[in-house]
């Protein structure tokens, strides 16, 4: 069952750790299937491209699917694409969950194999596409972003189906708040929506219509430009249930 209109959650969080596995799925990832209006078991796709798809955490990814009772697979583009069909994979999920890790590495690769298009149907078709740091930002136009080295730079291709910019990991690295602040102030990246750790921000088309968090305490944030300096406006974020 599709959302009724294209959605994005886009996130800094999503994964806790757990005693019997090596982490487990938070209330991010379970909010993603909630906003899907998914009944039975949800089908869950996670892509880990910006990582190259490493198979330890790809076998990870699968025993968190199955303490959440979620049916997850996992779409892999190292060294081929695992399956024949990638776009028609896609529409037959309910949420699509993309991992972090360098995200100028996964707009090429995805790139190569024509999926910009291929997300836009598949956004436009209902299923929610979600994801944490990388995989937060591809949904932008841009964002603050280590992929070229230690030093944060700005990535400003994006795909771009929300018109902002993303400032991911807001409270856990020093170096990111400045930054997103210079950024907007000279006009390298557009309004940027920015999210602490442990929250995430639900679009439905391209309107941001809720933050929400999984952690106590944290905030989200928008940066506008005002002349040549950057303002910043707090939102304060639901408290998502903790699952069981």
């Amino acid at each position: 069952m599709p959302a009724d209109q294209p959605t994005i959650l886009a996130t800094s969080g999503g994964y806790r750790y757990a005693q019997r596995t090596r982490f487990e799925f938070d209330a991010l990832v379970h909010h993603a299937v909630e906003l899907s209006g998914a009944g039975g078991t949800p089908k869950v796709t996670v892509l880990g491209t910006a990582s190259g798809d490493p198979r330890n955490f790809a076998a990870d990814i699968d025993e968190a699917g199955r303490v959440a009772g979620f049916a997850v697979t996992n779409l892999h583009l190292f060294p081929m694409p695992n399956t024949e069909d990638i776009e028609g994979h896609l529409l037959d999920q309910d949420v699509v969950w993309v991992n972090g890790g360098s995200v100028a590495n996964l707009l090429a690769v995805w790139r190569v194999h024509q999926l910009e298009e291929a997300f836009r149907r598949v956004w436009d078709a209902g299923v929610v596409l979600a994801g944490v740091s990388a995989g937060s930002i591809c949904w932008y136009a841009g964002g603050t972003t280590d992929s070229f080295g230690p030093e944060l730079r700005a990535v400003t291709n994006g795909l771009g189906f929300l018109p902002y910019a993303s400032g991911v990991h807001y409270d856990s690295e020093a170096r990111r708040r400045p930054l997103v602040h210079r950024l907007v102030a000279d006009s390298t990246l557009p309004t940027t929506h920015c999210t602490d750790d442990g929250v995430g921000l639900v679009y439905r088309g391209t309107e941001l219509v809720e933050a929400v968090t999984e952690q106590d305490g944290k905030g989200a944030f928008i940066v506008t430009r005002d002349g040549d300096q950057a303002v910043e406006e707090r939102i304060e974020p639901r408290r998502l249930p903790t699952p069981r």
